[in-house]
């Protein structure tokens, strides 16, 4: 049953399942330290029937950036303020008196073009960091007013600590985007760096500089309490109103870990509490680093095959690899197996590389990049481009060894235009070109880094009931969640209040990602004055349907 919404604390609202808590070990040594307090749910007193205004399922970047908006930080229009587009600085002058968040964000969309196909995004990106695109710093025309009065109450649940899946990325690598592409509202990273007494290389950081200013984020900004980290969701369903009028709402839910009793061997107790909330509206911010995608060719299963970067890494620091190995195979043209590469390449491990595209192919994200600042992946397009595989007949051949010493770039040999056929036990892997003419390679190691899927197991059907093509798996390149561009409403969920953001939606860089922040928090606020008046006082929107479900 789903009662009123009441203004407490976030994590009070919820119920606690009879069920036993999980224990297991974890030794002292494999333990990171807490560098974060998080809020735990089983401390909370339990409010029977109490409802949450929000819930967000995921504390990366996507998460945090909604935390702060809905935590009272308002974007307002500057007392001077400029922007480059003339037809958008007209617009904004309108009603300077009124936060962005109470403006009519599709009137402001329009016109607007950008790298990211969601208008909102366009749109935020282009007023936080305006013509960033062309390497310019112009002034925000927007200031940040911190009023307490508008906050929703809310809580982001979130596996490990605030910055999501930064905390699992390679720690030395440098970021793709721009380092000011990378912040958030209010805290500009640079200036964070500053403080931290680091440097930007080429105007980049690393993805652990990233995460630790992510986590720094959430405690400068005061949003700590919002935040119950160590939780996983296993459920989210729609609950049916009561009979005393209240409106159907959300449960969310799941297990949240904790550290338990110290043992004596140098072992701790760790317990999974059950939790289950109540909300109003869950918005699905999970990103979509979960589960690595597969080939799905016979022997992928096999034990030298490998998904993920780190599996490479946890080889080379083993001793599984070095001059004398046979090749490693990386299957996959994206960032992640350029740096599988490069790590490869880096220890004197001769290297496969295969991939299905051209290397003169647009799509390619190399060809996207401008030398200059990714030097990095540059030499690895040189490689990919100048040490190619030349098949000749007979149709079934052993591929040629990796090139010489003599080589420009020695021990390393790609596959441009191939596919993967099969891999044996006996470690060799047959490859077809697309001309159908096939190779084999005997190989140490393989690594099939062609991108990853996100985790809905929580939802039915893992949600693809969601996504564009119900047919297929939610895939953020090529089957994202179908959500209202202005709104971030889910449009194919079992009832109203559910909203999507981030990878999920299609958005891979943070600089656009915030834009779902945006809308989701706009439509929030809309609809939560909508319903303090009664449903009926037109809202500050030119779209038609603004549902009245009560927010608080």
């Amino acid at each position: 049953m789903c009662g009123r919404t009441d203004e407490r604390p976030a994590a009070a609202a919820f119920t606690h399942r009879h069920r036993p808590a999980r224990f297991f070990r974890r030794r002292d040594a494999d333990r990171s330290p807490p560098p974060f307090h998080t809020m735990e749910l089983h401390d909370k007193e339990l409010q029977a029937g109490e409802t949450l205004p929000v819930v967000i399922i995921g504390n990366g970047p996507s998460g945090i950036c909604l935390s702060y908006l809905l935590s009272g930080h308002s974007p307002y229009l500057s007392p001077d303020p400029w922007h480059p587009n003339p037809l958008l600085h007209s617009k904004l002058g309108e009603q300077p008196h009124l936060s962005l968040l109470e403006q009519d964000l599709e009137y402001l969309c329009e016109g607007l073009e950008g790298r990211s196909s969601n208008p909102v995004a366009v749109l935020f990106d282009s007023l936080l960091l305006p013509d960033s695109d062309f390497g310019l710093e112009h002034t925000s025309p927007l200031e940040w007013r911190y009023e307490p009065e508008r906050a929703v109450p809310h809580l982001v649940l979130g596996k490990g600590p605030p910055g999501g899946a930064w905390h699992a990325m390679e720690g030395s690598m440098l970021t793709l985007s721009l380092a000011n592409w990378m912040e958030l509202p209010g805290l500009k990273l640079k200036d964070w760096m500053r403080d931290k007494r680091r440097n930007l290389r080429k105007d980049r950081a690393t993805p652990a500089e990233i995460a630790s200013y992510y986590q720094h984020y959430v405690s400068q900004m005061s949003l700590e309490q919002n935040f119950a980290c160590g939780t996983t969701v296993t459920s989210v369903t729609r609950q049916p109103g009561s009979g005393d009028g209240a409106p159907p709402c959300w449960r969310v839910s799941g297990l949240q870990r904790r550290e338990g009793e110290a043992l004596g061997d140098g072992t701790s107790v760790l317990e999974e509490e059950p939790f289950s909330l109540l909300a109003h509206n869950v918005v699905l911010a999970t990103g979509t680093h979960d589960i690595p995608a597969r080939l799905g060719v016979d022997g992928e299963s096999l034990p030298f095959v490998c998904h993920s970067f780190w599996q490479l890494e946890a080889a080379i620091c083993r001793g599984e690899l070095d001059q004398s190995s046979d090749p490693v195979l990386i299957v996959g043209a994206g960032l992640t197996a350029a740096d599988a590469v490069l790590a490869a390449h880096h220890l004197g491990t001769p290297v496969y590389h295969v991939f299905r595209r051209s290397v003169t192919d647009p799509a390619l994200i190399f060809n996207q990049l401008p030398k200059l600042l990714y030097p990095e992946y540059h030499k690895v397009h040189q490689m990919m481009t100048q040490q190619q595989h030349r098949p000749s007949p007979p149709l079934h051949q052993d591929a040629q060894d990796p090139p010489s010493s003599s080589s420009s770039y020695s021990g390393y040999l790609s596959f441009p235009r191939h596919r993967v056929l099969r891999f044996q036990p006996d470690r060799k892997c047959v490859l077809e070109s697309d001309s159908g003419v096939r190779s084999v390679v005997q190989v140490s190691k393989v690594l099939v880094l062609i991108g990853a899927h996100p985790n809905l197991s929580f939802l039915d059907d893992r949600g693809r009931s969601l996504s564009i093509d119900p047919g297929e798996p939610v895939s953020c390149r090529r089957n994202p969640i179908d959500v209202d561009p202005f709104t971030n409403r889910v449009v194919a969920a079992g009832g109203p209040g559910m909203y999507a953001m981030g990878p999920l939606v299609g958005e891979n860089f943070v600089r656009f990602l915030k834009g779902g922040a945006l809308a989701i928090a706009s439509d929030l606020a809309k609809r939560r004055g909508t319903a303090a008046r009664g449903g009926g006082e037109a809202v500050l929107s030119r779209r038609e349907g603004l549902e009245t479900s009560a927010l608080g």
